[in-house]
């Protein structure tokens, strides 16, 4: 008898934990552990401080786990020359996330740059009498390294709202010393 109890115990409480986990309306079982949404790993985004200052940045990020991303951030000038010495970034970056869901909250980023710079203007040139204007080109490709901090918003649809700032040193013979990593940016999660 006390066999029989016990098993009719054991039945009655793996029921019971079954129900809890998928309860049944009719013949029809619900899963209540199914997420509405399934949010993928991946992530485009678009910076618009930087298209309102005249270098347009598009960011992909691919998360390698709930709290860590790596990414790229690629942008080219739209302003002349004269104006903005800065005419294209490529920068690669790794990031923490520090949030509750997955690659949400705030953040902090290490990021490497290949920056492209052209500088235009005109010079006196004095080893000629009278001295005349001469005009100056000067190119370059610069490599630099830098940081940033920042906070991302996620909706449960998977668009998402960041912002970020930041900076980094540029080596070499650069004609700009460094290069700032400032965002708003809006994007979607795939």
């Amino acid at each position: 008898m006390k066999k029989f109890i016990v098993i009719f115990i054991s039945f009655l409480l793996a029921n019971f934990a079954h129900a809890q986990d998928n309860p049944a309306i009719g013949n029809q079982v619900i899963k209540l552990s199914a997420p509405l949404h399934q949010l993928g790993d991946n992530e485009i985004r678009f910076n618009l401080a930087s298209a309102i200052a005249g270098l347009p940045e598009f960011n992909y990020e691919r998360f390698v786990s709930d709290n860590a991303g790596i990414g790229i951030a690629m942008a080219v000038s739209l302003e002349k020359p004269e104006t903005m010495t800065t005419r294209s970034e490529f920068m690669p970056y790794g990031r923490i996330y520090f949030g509750d869901r997955k690659a949400s909250g705030f953040y902090i980023e290490a990021n490497m740059a290949m920056i492209g710079q052209r500088e235009v203007y005109n010079d006196l040139n004095y080893s000629v009498s009278p001295p005349t204007l001469v005009p100056v080109d000067n190119k370059a490709i610069c490599f630099g390294m830098g940081g940033a901090v920042g906070a991302k918003l996620l909706t449960r649809n998977g668009f998402v709202g960041e912002i970020y700032l930041g900076g980094g040193r540029v080596f070499g013979n650069a004609l700009v010393e460094g290069y700032p990593r400032v965002g708003f940016s809006i994007g979607k999660r795939f």
